[in-house]
């Protein structure tokens, strides 16, 4: 009976334990970053026009359900796990639209400056893979830009992250359906 019990608990642990899989992407339920963990808070597919761009996920130290919980909150990612090869010019166009399209003129206006610095960093990566995995982290006030776990540049400025962050989960988001599932929706 014992043998029985501790075989249960073991399954029902690794059951609650298995990442979740996006788009045929498996995801990590836990990150650590900035010496905090943190936890999968929801992850959706990016779409543009009938083609699945990636899979955008969002980590935070604490579920959250609203923009305003996850900036209100400490360290957090924005990871982008790439199902097509998308160029850097591409990738540096979507996030500009993404940042004007969701914050209000002067914010944009504000961040000009940082987001001329991720388009550098952008085009040193240059071209994004199929399979590639793309970092925002903002730790320690700055947003670290990441591919494949090696750190590619740092922007300074909470301002820049989140006006970067509202392109996916702002009031007005790139596509109100990934906007959802990244809150947990």
């Amino acid at each position: 009976m014992r043998k029985l019990t501790a075989l249960l608990l073991a399954l029902l642990f690794a059951a609650g334990a298995q990442a979740a899989e996006v788009g045929g992407v498996k995801l990590d339920d836990k990150v650590s970053l900035g010496g905090q963990d943190l936890v999968l808070n929801g992850a959706g597919i990016r779409t543009r026009a009938i083609f699945k761009v990636y899979v955008g996920s969002l980590y935070v130290p604490a579920k959250a359900g609203t923009a305003a919980a996850v900036f209100a909150k400490g360290p957090r990612r924005v990871q982008l796990n790439m199902l097509r090869d998308v160029g850097a010019d591409t990738m540096i166009e979507a996030l500009t639209d993404g940042v004007n399209q969701s914050n209000p003129a002067a914010d944009v206006a504000a961040v000009k400056a940082q987001q001329a610095e991720l388009a550098t960093i952008l085009k040193g990566i240059g071209q994004l893979k199929e399979g590639n995995v793309l970092t925002f982290d903002f730790v320690d006030g700055a947003t670290r830009v990441g591919l494949n776990g090696a750190a590619k540049g740092t922007i300074a400025g909470e301002a820049f992250n989140k006006a970067l962050t509202n392109a996916w989960i702002g009031d007005k988001p790139v596509q109100d359906d990934l906007k959802k599932a990244m809150l947990g929706g």
